[in-house]
C-alpha cells in the first residue's frame, strides 16, 4: 500500500528530507505488512528491491558450506537490507523472514536515486549502513570459518597417537622427572642396604638394562608425538589459511559494492552539476 509521508519522518534516513521531498519519496516507496514467519525473499531470488525496517523484527540468514543456517543481522528500525543486491541488480545472497509482524518500506534503485538527487547528503547515511553490514560480514567470517584446530586434531587422532601424546606430555613433565630421581635413588640405596643379599648389586647390571629397554621404547614413542605435533602445526596452519581466503573474498566483495556505490553518487553529482549549469 501506499506510504503515509509521517511514516517517513521516524525513519533515520529519511529524517533529514523537508516536507515536500518525503511527500515525493512517499509517493514512490511502498509500505508492505509481513506476517510472522513470511518469507520477504530468499536466497537467488532478484534483487530488484531493498527494505527498510519500520517496526517488527527480521532475521537476515544465510547457509555456510556445512549447509547450517547462520544468522546474518536482524536489522533495527529505520535500517536497509537487501541494500546491495539491489543497487548491483544481482540475486540475493542471503534470506530474509519476518520474525513476528513486521512493517518494511519497499524500495528500488529508481527510488534511491530520486532521493539522492534531492538530498545527496543521505548517501552518507546509506554508507554507513553499508559499513556496519561490513563489519559483521568481518566477524561473522571470522567466527564461521575459524574451526577450532585442537576439536579437529582430536577428532581424526586414533587410540595409538592419543596413547603417544600421553606417554610424551608425561616424559616430558617435572612429575616424570623427579618421580624417576627419586626411584632410582630409592633402587641403589635398597641395593647398597642389602649388600650380599641384593639382587642387583653394584653396578647395577639389572637397572642398566631396564633403562636402556626404557629409552628404546620411550624414544620411537617421543618421536611419534614430534610427528603428530608437526600435523598438527600443518592443520592448524591450513585452518588459518581457510579462514584469511573467506575473510579476503568477503572483504573483495563488499569493496566492490561500496565501489558501485560510490560510482553511482559520482554519477548523480554530475548530473546535478549538469541541472544547475543549465539553470
Amino acid at each position: 500500500m501506499a506510504c503515509n509521508p509521517e511514516v517517513l519522518k521516524h525513519v533515520p534516513l529519511f529524517a533529514l528530507l523537508d516536507a515536500d521531498e518525503t511527500a515525493v519519496l512517499a509517493s514512490q516507496v511502498e509500505l508492505k505488512t509481513f506476517a510472522p514467519r513470511q518469507r520477504i525473499y530468499k536466497i537467488g531470488d532478484s534483487g530488484g528491491q531493498a527494505y527498510v525496517m519500520v517496526s517488527g523484527t527480521v532475521r537476515i540468514t544465510t547457509v555456510d558450506q556445512d549447509n547450517q543456517e547462520v544468522v546474518v543481522d536482524e536489522p533495527a528500525h529505520g535500517e536497509f537490507f537487501g541494500f546491495a543486491s539491489m543497487l548491483e541488480r544481482t540475486v540475493h545472497q542471503t534470506t530474509a523472514t519476518a520474525v513476528n509482524e513486521a512493517v518494511c518500506l519497499e524500495i528500488d534503485r529508481d527510488d534511491i536515486a530520486t532521493l539522492l538527487q534531492r538530498k545527496p547528503l543521505a548517501g552518507m547515511d546509506m554508507l554507513t549502513v553499508l559499513g556496519r553490514q561490513f563489519h559483521a560480514s568481518q566477524q561473522l567470517v571470522r567466527l564461521r570459518a575459524m574451526r577450532n584446530a585442537n576439536e579437529v586434531i582430536e577428532r581424526e587422532s586414533t587410540f595409538g597417537q592419543r596413547v603417544a601424546d600421553s606417554v610424551a606430555g608425561f616424559g616430558g613433565s617435572w612429575t616424570f622427572i623427579i618421580s624417576f630421581l627419586v626411584s632410582l635413588v630409592a633402587y641403589t640405596i635398597v641395593q647398597e642396604v642389602l649388600g650380599g643379599k641384593s639382587w642387583d648389586p653394584y653396578p647395577f647390571i639389572l637397572l642398566n638394562l631396564i633403562l636402556s629397554m626404557l629409552a628404546a621404547i620411550q624414544a620411537p614413542v617421543i618421536m611419534m608425538s614430534q610427528n603428530r605435533q608437526d600435523t598438527k602445526d600443518r592443520l592448524r596452519g591450513e585452518l588459518d589459511f581457510d579462514v584469511n581466503r573467506r575473510a579476503e573474498a568477503e572483504i573483495q566483495n563488499l569493496s566492490r559494492k561500496l565501489n558501485h556505490l560510490g560510482d553511482k553518487m559520482g554519477d548523480i553529482e554530475e548530473l546535478l552539476r549538469a541541472r544547475a549549469i543549465t539553470r
